[in-house]
């Protein structure tokens, strides 16, 4: 890895005192390495979320100085690996940051300490690198991530598509076209997402306001959400498809619960039988909760994408399973949306991890200011 030096430029003086900056690519992808001047030899390896299609794997990562600043003052190189595609790469994502964590020692050195952080998927992928990477780390800071099992966390997004075409037909394209990759079907454009999201909420409402606010209730979203979640989840869902070939999941024998008349969401629900192994997806650095190094989950209170009872509630007891639980602890914010942290919030949550790194006292769980 071939260093470029970065002079007294403003845009990096705002940011941090980024004094070497590498920017490269690997078999993973491309990469960004940033190195403060104040650098302490510690390292903290970070995984950015999940990239709609259409997006370039670098477009993820524009802007790393500002977003982790808190790492940079506390004397923090950062390596950030940008993933080799963009969409559901959460194996890819592991594979990718451990290629870039060895690079970075082979060429700059081994850090005192490394820490794993990262956001939503990337979430999920420091969880993953903590259950098979983890002799690599001191610890690991996992913000709002994808901490279900992969298939569990998709499968969810597949219910509520089922479940809302039974209920709200004709409003957002059917589980059968979405898996049919030859349909007409493809990925919403992220610049049509305001647009796109007004007109799905706007047919709701005129449908069934109640009903579309018990629906939201049910899946753990504010009523204003729920055509962004939709939005979302069709991305996914179509990503999935066109990777797969077919459909991975199967609700032929599925009874849904929770709704307000259950007997009629069964009976108006989508079905499909699946047409595709979902281990070809979901199986490699599938969750397991086996970790042995601390870990230090925060989560807003409310997230339209990754609900608390998927991010925490799910790991939590994989966690007991393994009976690992002095490994693990959660703090929770006052946050109102995905990943919506004050870089207080990340400060002192990070703080609380190098802190139970060092003294061996795990930080007790609760509300994080």
């Amino acid at each position: 890895m071939k260093y470029v030096i970065l002079f007294a430029l403003a845009s990096f003086s705002l940011f941090g005192q980024i004094e070497k900056k590498d920017v490269g690519t690997l078999l993973g992808g491309t990469y960004q390495i940033l190195i403060p001047q104040n650098w302490n030899k510690k390292l903290v390896m970070y995984a950015h979320g999940y990239q709609f299609q259409g997006q370039k794997p670098q477009e993820s990562n524009v802007g790393l100085e500002k977003r982790l600043q808190v790492f940079l003052d506390r004397g923090f190189a950062i390596a950030a690996s940008d993933y080799p595609e963009v969409g559901f790469v959460l194996p890819e994502g592991i594979d990718a940051t451990e290629e870039l964590r060895q690079a970075f020692v082979k060429n700059v050195g081994k850090p005192d300490s490394t820490f794993m952080v990262g956001h939503s998927m990337g979430g999920g992928i420091t969880l993953g690198m903590m259950e098979n990477f983890g002799e690599n780390y001191h610890g690991a800071l996992p913000l709002c991530p994808l901490a279900s099992r992969p298939y569990l966390q998709c499968r969810k997004e597949y219910d509520m598509y089922a479940t809302f075409n039974g209920l709200f037909p004709g409003i957002i394209p059917s589980l059968k076209d979405i898996f049919d990759i030859n349909s007409s079907v493809g990925y919403v454009n992220l610049a049509q997402a305001g647009p796109k999201i007004g007109q799905i909420m706007k047919a709701v409402i005129e449908k069934d306001s109640t009903l579309a606010k018990a629906f939201a209730k049910k899946f753990d979203l504010k009523l204003k959400d729920l055509g962004g979640s939709l939005f979302f989840n069709q991305n996914v869902l179509r990503d999935i498809a066109v990777r797969l070939g077919g459909n991975p999941f199967d609700n032929l024998q599925t009874v849904y619960s929770g709704f307000p008349d259950d007997l009629l969401t069964n009976q108006v629900a989508e079905r499909l039988p699946a047409t595709k192994n979902p281990n070809l997806l979901f199986s490699r650095y599938d969750r397991t909760g086996n970790i042995n190094k601390p870990v230090l989950l925060v989560h807003t209170i409310y997230d339209q994408l990754i609900p608390p009872s998927y991010a925490v509630v799910n790991y939590e007891n994989m966690v007991h399973q393994q009976q690992k639980d002095q490994y693990f602890t959660v703090k929770y914010t006052n946050g109102q949306a995905h990943c919506a942290f004050t870089p207080q919030q990340m400060a002192t949550s990070f703080d609380l991890l190098r802190n139970w790194v060092k003294n061996g006292v795990k930080p007790q769980g609760g509300f994080l200011k």
